[in-house]
C-alpha cells in the first residue's frame, strides 16, 4: 500500500468515481476504493467519512464561494444583483477541467435515489447559508429566502446544461443566460 503521497485524496476521488461508474455505486465499498486508490482502508476514511461524501467533496468551498460573493456585493445591491453576483463566485468553481468528472459524478447521481436525497439536502443547506448572508446584509423576508432559492433554482438549471453531454459553453456563461431566462419568465407578460 502506498503510503504518505500527497494526491491520496485525489486518487481516492478517481479511484471511486471509476468502481462507481464500473460497478455501480451500490456495489462499491469503502474497501474496494481504497484498494483501487493503493492505500489502506483506514486511510480511505481520514480522507472522508463515508463512500457518498466521495462525490459531495468540496461543498464548503461551493458554499464559501456563495457566500463570500453575497458578502461582498454593493451595499447598494438589489436581491438580483447579489444572486448574479453569487452564481459568478460559484463559476470559478467549475472550471473546464472540472467538467468530465462533474459530468461522471452526476451520472452516478441520477442513477441512485439515495445519493439524489443526499444532493438535495446539501442544496437545501446551500441554500440556507445564502438566505442568512442576504438577511445579514439587511435583506429582508420574504426577499432573503426567494433571492436565495432562485439562486438555487438557477444554480441547479445552469449545472444541469454545464454537463450536459455536447456542452461546451463556461459555467458562467450558462449561469448569466439562465439568470436572464428567470428574470424574463418572473416579468410577466408585459416586460416580455
Amino acid at each position: 500500500m502506498a503510503r504518505w503521497r500527497s494526491d491520496t485524496r485525489e486518487r481516492l476521488q478517481a479511484a471511486a468515481l471509476h468502481l462507481y461508474l464500473s460497478r455501480g455505486y451500490d456495489e462499491t465499498t469503502a474497501a474496494d476504493i481504497a484498494e483501487a486508490a493503493e492505500v489502506t482502508e483506514r486511510t480511505f476514511f481520514r480522507h472522508f467519512a463515508d463512500k457518498r461524501e466521495v462525490l459531495f467533496d468540496g461543498r464548503e468551498f461551493l458554499t464559501t464561494a456563495f457566500v463570500d460573493r453575497v458578502a461582498s456585493a454593493p451595499s447598494d445591491a438589489e436581491p438580483l444583483a447579489i444572486i448574479a453576483s453569487a452564481l459568478d463566485g460559484a463559476a470559478a468553481f467549475f472550471a473546464p477541467e472540472r467538467r468530465e468528472w462533474s459530468r461522471s459524478r452526476q451520472r452516478i447521481i441520477d442513477a441512485n435515489p439515495a445519493l439524489q436525497e443526499r444532493e438535495l439536502l446539501k442544496l437545501a443547506g446551500l441554500a440556507v447559508e445564502i438566505a442568512e448572508a442576504l438577511r445579514t446584509r439587511g435583506v429582508e423576508e420574504p426577499a432573503a429566502t426567494l433571492s436565495a432559492q432562485s439562486c438555487l433554482t438557477v444554480f441547479g438549471v445552469a449545472f444541469a446544461a454545464w454537463v450536459a453531454d455536447g456542452e461546451t459553453r463556461p459555467f458562467g456563461d450558462i449561469a448569466r443566460a439562465t439568470l436572464h431566462e428567470l428574470t424574463r419568465v418572473t416579468a410577466g407578460p408585459d416586460a416580455r
